[in-house]
């Protein structure tokens, strides 16, 4: 039989809490004071080597934490302790401020400022029975705020007008920019609308229901809300640019002329045209040019600059001018085709609100409704005009280089101010009158020429 031997005392297993028995005399309110007792018992009973007594100093672990050696007279020394370190002071955090992983993240394009947010209202005008107009006011509140601060609020009015029983669902955002990036409880309740100024709390109007949702920022340019598809517009122009382009340089070597530099050339104008309808934008609004980048653009800025462009470019050249206008003239009308719908899917260039069947729900960028297309049938109507000289390039060409491109110029120039009424910026129709008959007569001057020639 193996006989088990004893572990040493600084061998055997930590037994944490009190024992009685051992530990009787003694107050042991920390774990492990057990074995510092058991060390300083012999120093107690034999005190110092003078022979005065217990040792005075304080029996601490720290200054007595290893018994003397056998044969060693008095005991240890006591080891110089470490001071103290001060207690650190605890830095206050702000909990709006983001965390080290939260700045190590990758920023996406959407946290950029200035920070805005889109929040829309629905009007169901199957049951409407209010009145014609009224606005909608819709009010923020900060949701993850700092504590101790008063939370951010805003307060924003979207006035409608218009408002038609059985016109369908009428949807009514607010596009709210230079605020605090976060997360907003966003309310909405339309007010009857008497004036600018006064608003009358509406609420029970039947057709509309309070709005209560929870929105989050992003970057202000790309707010928008329902119907608005903002890549859509570069996407479809760009595609119609190319289309354009394309067909310039096919017709141009049909007709035996190098396609290169006019297709180059081509390609600046249309940079020139698109500064071109900025300016004409401005311009058309009474705008100052510092707002250049906000601008809209205008097709008759477009022309006009791209036509400028590439009329001075060809004489400077020796180029054919003629003959590259009408090569460019099919292009630039189908090219019209595919890019005007973009018009309509971004919410620019927008018709009025209509109950017609030939209506359809778009918006604005503010107010989503049923309107008439303006954007579709222009695009038809350039589709149309691109079809019609269509055949004057693959057969037999005017004699007189240019006709075909000045008459589908006037054809869509007339089209357009025919369509001004269903829009929203509508002309007068003293200028419009003026317009249609000034590019009748120079279409008519056209034919003639092509006949007699």
């Amino acid at each position: 039989m193996t006989k088990k031997r004893r572990k040493p005392a600084s061998k055997r297993p930590f037994r944490s809490g009190p024992n009685p028995a051992r530990d009787s005399n003694h107050d042991t309110g920390y774990a492990g004071w057990n074995e510092v007792i058991t060390t300083l018992a012999p120093l107690q009973k034999t005190g110092p080597a003078t022979g005065a007594g217990p040792d005075p100093r304080p029996h601490t672990a720290a200054a007595n934490r290893r018994p003397p050696s056998p044969g060693t007279a008095g005991p240890v020394p006591a080891r110089p302790t470490a001071p103290v370190p001060a207690p650190m002071q605890q830095v206050p955090v702000d909990p709006a401020a983001p965390s080290a992983a939260d700045r190590r993240r990758h920023v996406s394009f959407h946290d950029l400022d200035p920070q805005g947010l889109a929040a829309t209202y629905w009007i169901d005008t199957d049951r409407w029975k209010g009145p014609d107009e009224l606005s909608v006011r819709f009010s923020g509140l900060k949701a993850d705020g700092v504590p101790g601060k008063p939370p951010e609020k805003f307060q924003w009015y979207e006035d409608v007008d218009a408002i038609s029983a059985g016109t369908g669902r009428v949807a009514v955002t607010a596009q709210v920019s230079n605020i605090s990036a976060g997360t907003w409880q966003v309310s909405a309740e339309p007010v009857c609308r008497t004036d600018a100024e006064h608003r009358l709390h509406a609420s029970t109007l039947p057709g509309t229901t309070p709005l209560r949702s929870t929105v989050h920022t992003r970057f202000a340019p790309l707010v928008h809300g329902p119907g608005v598809h903002l890549l859509s517009w570069p996407l479809l122009v760009c595609l119609g640019a190319v289309l354009a382009v394309t067909l310039e340089a096919v017709f141009l070597s049909a007709r035996g002329v190098e396609p290169t530099g006019p297709v180059w050339l081509s390609v600046l104008a249309n940079a020139v045209g698109v500064f071109g309808a900025r300016i004409w934008w401005l311009a058309l609004n009474r705008q100052p040019v510092r707002n250049f980048l906000k601008a809209g653009a205008c097709i008759q800025g477009f022309l006009a600059g791209a036509l400028g462009t590439v009329v001075l470019g060809a004489l400077v050249f020796g180029w054919p001018v003629g003959r590259i206008l009408d090569a460019s003239a099919v292009g630039i009308f189908f090219g019209m085709a595919v890019g005007r719908p973009g018009c309509f899917f971004t919410g620019c260039c927008y018709g009025r609100p209509t109950s017609s069947r030939w209506g359809l729900w778009s918006s604005d960028r503010r107010i989503g409704r049923r309107r008439h297309p303006v954007q579709l049938y222009e695009a038809a109507l350039a589709l149309l005009i691109g079809l019609g000289t269509l055949p004057l390039m693959l057969g037999t060409p005017p004699h007189v280089p240019g006709l075909v491109f000045i008459g589908s110029v006037m054809v869509y120039t007339v089209g357009r101010q025919l369509l001004f009424p269903l829009r929203m910026d509508t002309r007068t129709p003293r200028g419009r009158n003026a317009t249609i008959l000034g590019c009748a007569l120079i279409f008519g001057a056209d034919i003639l020429a092509a006949v007699a020639f």
